[in-house]
């Protein structure tokens, strides 16, 4: 790889890891707020059943709803302010060819990681002239790490494929491979993502969440009102990675 094209790798790296941070912290402030909303909640129901006059009662109740208002100002200070840079994304939106950008894409990351996991990439597309207006850039770090996620848990022989199209209202980019779980942790392989990222990525995950990895992948997808989701993993079967972003006339809103 030249230096330009290392750079721009060290760069999709490091944003994907700082999607994945803030993604884990919305997700923490998500699953935290329950339970101590349910806490507090609980603590007014007890605190009416229980003696007014017994002092060390009342201290307990008052005890319980400070250390509930506690978490809920960390959260507030700490994990929702330092995930405000990505929570509302801002685009640089201009028009372009969608079909430059998936090749480019694609060629990237076979450069980058695929050529050296012996893992093809193949692209296939309907498009011709279609533009769009929107984040460029933003647009190639989502492709891309969906293809390099896909590169990262195939087996060598393998082959990662790369489908785009566009209908009367979106335009969509589908990456399809034959999912090895186990290569993605595997340290004898050359890797791109860190691996704490990809041993995660690994775990069960509850109904309509994705792996943290992929967090960059759908903030994009959102930021220009579309829509990014990762389909179930099992060892040897097709598993899908699909954007779908509605269409924007190059010039409108």
């Amino acid at each position: 790889m030249t230096s330009t094209s290392e750079s721009r790798t060290a760069f999709f790296v490091a944003e994907t890891a700082l999607f994945m941070r803030d993604h884990v912290l919305s997700l923490v402030s998500h699953d935290l707020r329950g339970p101590l909303n349910a806490i507090h909640s609980w603590a007014y129901v007890l605190e009416r059943k229980l003696d007014a006059n017994d002092a060390a009662a009342q201290r307990a109740i008052v005890g319980i709803r400070s250390g509930v208002d506690q978490q809920v100002k960390l959260l507030e200070s700490l994990v929702d302010t330092t995930r405000a840079g990505t929570k509302n994304l801002a685009l640089e939106r201009g028009p372009f060819a969608l079909q430059a950008l998936f090749s480019d894409s694609a060629d990237e990351v076979r450069a980058q990681l695929a050529r050296s996991r012996g893992v093809s990439l193949t692209f296939d597309s309907a498009l011709s002239t279609e533009q769009f207006n929107g984040d460029r850039e933003r647009l190639c770090e989502a492709l891309w790490l969906m293809l390099t996620f896909a590169v990262e848990s195939s087996a060598d022989g393998s082959t990662v494929a790369l489908n785009s199209s566009v209908d009367a209202t979106s335009w969509h980019a589908t990456v399809v491979y034959d999912a090895t779980p186990a290569a993605l942790d595997d340290e004898a392989l050359p890797h791109l993502l860190e691996r704490f990222a990809r041993i995660q990525a690994r775990a069960p995950r509850e109904a309509g969440r994705i792996a943290w990895v992929l967090a960059l992948c759908k903030r994009v997808a959102e930021a220009h009102g579309g829509s990014f989701t990762q389909g179930e993993v099992q060892e040897g079967q097709a598993t899908t990675l699909a954007l779908q972003i509605p269409l924007v006339v190059p010039g409108g809103a």
